[in-house]
């Protein structure tokens, strides 16, 4: 069991304009490096025990930093990539808001598969289970970094507060910011969601 400290990259070019998804070369901008270094400066004192990323190049940055005043290594982890968005992947969210499957990514999630993607319920799956995977493999007062994306960080944080799926997207992640989850004795407790450094 242990504390988990899940973050959301930094911003990039990318933001609010296209859905990057798992597009490679996306990296992070000049905020989003001063971000990463805010968040390395914030978190080092705590008793960090090991830093793990999505492999995309925009998490990898944010978590270079923290693990850098460590004295640790990144450690890859596929199972905290972003979603696959298929076919909706670079796209820009003015073409993806007039789309059908648009309104039904919005109101039931939990139904929808992307084109040539993966479903937010397949997401949620291999997210929560390295999640657990990384709780059975480190002590109870270890704090351990996850560095990931909006929404499976928003699908982590709701399986473990036991809520619907089709409510995950209540919960806000903002880039960089920092949201706390302990595992304890098959207990979870969520601390903190989406706070600022």
């Amino acid at each position: 069991m242990a504390t988990f400290y899940l973050i959301r990259h930094g911003q990039n070019d990318l933001l609010g304009e296209k859905l990057a998804g798992r597009m490679p070369g996306v990296h992070l901008n000049q905020a989003g490096r001063e971000q990463a270094e805010r968040l390395a400066q914030v978190l080092g004192d705590k008793p960090i025990k090991a830093v793990y990323a999505s492999p995309l190049e925009r998490t990898m940055e944010t978590a270079q930093p923290i693990a850098a005043i460590h004295q640790l290594e990144v450690q890859n982890s596929p199972a905290l990539i972003e979603i696959d968005f298929g076919d909706w992947s670079g796209q820009t969210f003015d073409t993806l808001l007039k789309q059908a499957l648009w309104q039904q990514v919005q109101e039931h999630p939990s139904s929808v598969r992307f084109p040539n993607g993966e479903s937010f319920e397949e997401a949620q799956a291999r997210a929560v289970e390295e999640i657990t995977r990384l709780s059975e493999v480190y002590q109870q007062e270890d704090v351990i970094i996850c560095v990931s994306h909006c929404d499976v960080i928003r699908l982590i944080i709701a399986h473990f507060l036991g809520m619907p799926l089709d409510t995950f997207q209540r919960l806000r992640v903002s880039p960089a910011s920092l949201s706390v989850l302990h595992l304890f004795d098959g207990k979870a407790i969520v601390e903190m969601v989406n706070h600022k450094v």
